[in-house]
């Protein structure tokens, strides 16, 4: 039987990490606030926003599936989630959804190296259409 995903979303959709150690008694209201203010980002985008508790033991993900908000929460048995806090990932604090399924499982690779190709955006693809009717 084929494993089902929790959050079935696309590829296009956004994944932020939270730049700072999350107590994780953080539950809806209080995670949107840290979405809305420290993180200057938009709930409703349907984007996912990461929290990792200081100990890396357990984490959260936060969005909004166009009916109201949702909480992933996890806490791993063996090993510590990566830290978004620290080393190259503190640079780069957006994910794709491939380096947050590896983020959910724990592994040790993210954040050494990229993983994933960057998103393309509309602005990029208009970019790359212009370029080619020029060239």
């Amino acid at each position: 039987m084929e494993e089902a995903h929790v959050i079935g979303v696309l590829r296009g959709v956004s994944v932020w990490a939270y730049a700072n150690p999350c107590d994780m008694r953080k539950s809806f209201n209080t995670l949107q606030a840290l979405v809305e203010h420290d993180m200057k980002g938009e709930i409703a985008t349907g984007d996912l926003f990461v929290f990792v508790a200081k100990s890396r033991k357990r984490a959260k993900v936060l969005y909004f599936d166009g009916t109201g908000l949702c909480v992933f929460a996890k806490r791993l048995e063996t090993g510590k989630f990566a830290a978004p806090w620290q080393g190259p990932m503190s640079k780069k604090l957006e994910l794709t959804m491939s380096e947050l399924s590896l983020f959910l499982e724990g592994s040790e690779a993210l954040g050494r190296v990229p993983l994933s190709p960057p998103l393309l955006r509309k602005a990029d693809l208009r970019t790359k259409v212009f370029e080619k009717k020029v060239g």
